[in-house]
């Protein structure tokens, strides 16, 4: 069969390839994408997304229901967050410094208490369909959609419109840019940024969940491979906006199933050089955004890399 469709086979497996890789990035650049619009960076994700993992993994085993291992991976991600954030409102602290103490905090636990969940099966998180239509299998598994991805690409949406729209999304705004004007509004900054940080660690939880749950859909200590702080240079890449993060994680998603894609049409050398796709492209965009007149062009003002 793979035959029969040459090069649209790869281009089949990259799209769905793309759909698969890339909702732990777009979760996770949502949660940071609130965290940094209050003007706080949180580069503390990878570990949460890890700690994520291990928890949704070892509740689905402990209680046979993936979704328990979802909500509890939010929960644990919402409780990173509020360390990060409670330990940032206090004087003199670097909120990068505090983040990658709890990046290593947090994959470092993660390793540890997840030990004796690597051997057991967990029940995997369901997936919608799309492609019954088709008689090619190619076509179906391409379209065979989790609900997680449906759900982020819903809330990126929601998140847009939210900024721009609505009362809660403003006060983030006017923390982010000014503090000193949200002061001013009668707006408690630290709360306001110790409940963003919360959220996006919540959604980082959640991109962990979707890892061990689904794709790959397994827990070991290997299983994020740097996602998370790919996301974070997804949202300067991104410039802020949560919808540019739905496509740059798309973006990214594809990058990742490259090699995957080559492989299963046979390409047998060189496909590996594809792997390291994702962490080129993430290098690019760096060097891409790194001119001093366009490179923080829509960051919110108070935000460290700012200043």
């Amino acid at each position: 069969m793979n035959e029969d469709l040459g090069l649209w086979s790869v281009l089949l497996a990259v799209i769905g390839g793309a759909i698969r890789v890339s909702t732990p990035f777009l979760f996770v650049s949502l949660g940071e994408t609130i965290t940094e619009r209050s003007g706080r960076i949180n580069l503390g994700l990878e570990g949460t997304l890890v700690f994520g993992a291990m928890s949704a993994y070892g509740t689905a085993v402990l209680t046979n229901s993936p979704w328990a291992g979802v909500a509890v991976a939010a929960l644990s991600g919402a409780v990173f967050g509020l360390l990060h954030g409670a330990v940032c409102r206090l004087p003199r602290v670097n909120d990068v410094a505090v983040g990658i103490a709890l990046m290593l905090f947090g994959s470092g636990l993660a390793f540890f208490l997840g030990k004796p969940f690597i051997q057991p099966s967990a029940p995997p998180l369901p997936a919608i369909s799309f492609g019954d239509w088709s008689s090619l299998p190619q076509v179906r598994a391409a379209l065979q959609i989790n609900v997680l991805f449906l759900a982020g690409a819903a809330l990126s949406v929601v998140l847009w419109w939210a900024f721009r729209n609505t009362r809660v999304g403003l006060i983030v705004r006017v923390v982010g840019d000014s503090a000193d004007a949200a002061r001013a509004m009668g707006y408690d900054v630290d709360r306001v940024r110790l409940y963003a940080t919360a959220t996006g660690g919540a959604l980082a939880g959640i991109g962990g969940a979707y890892l061990s749950l689904y794709y790959p859909g397994s827990w070991n200590e290997g299983v994020s491979s740097g996602q998370g702080l790919m996301a974070v240079a997804l949202v300067i890449f991104a410039r802020w906006n949560p919808l540019a993060c739905f496509g740059a994680a798309l973006l990214f998603g594809g990058a990742g199933a490259l090699g995957p894609a080559l492989q299963s049409v046979g390409v047998s050398q060189g496909y590996y050089l594809f792997y390291a796709a994702p962490y080129v492209l993430t290098l690019a965009l760096l060097v891409a955004t790194s001119s001093p007149e366009r490179a923080l062009a829509g960051a919110p003002g108070e935000l460290s890399l700012s200043k």
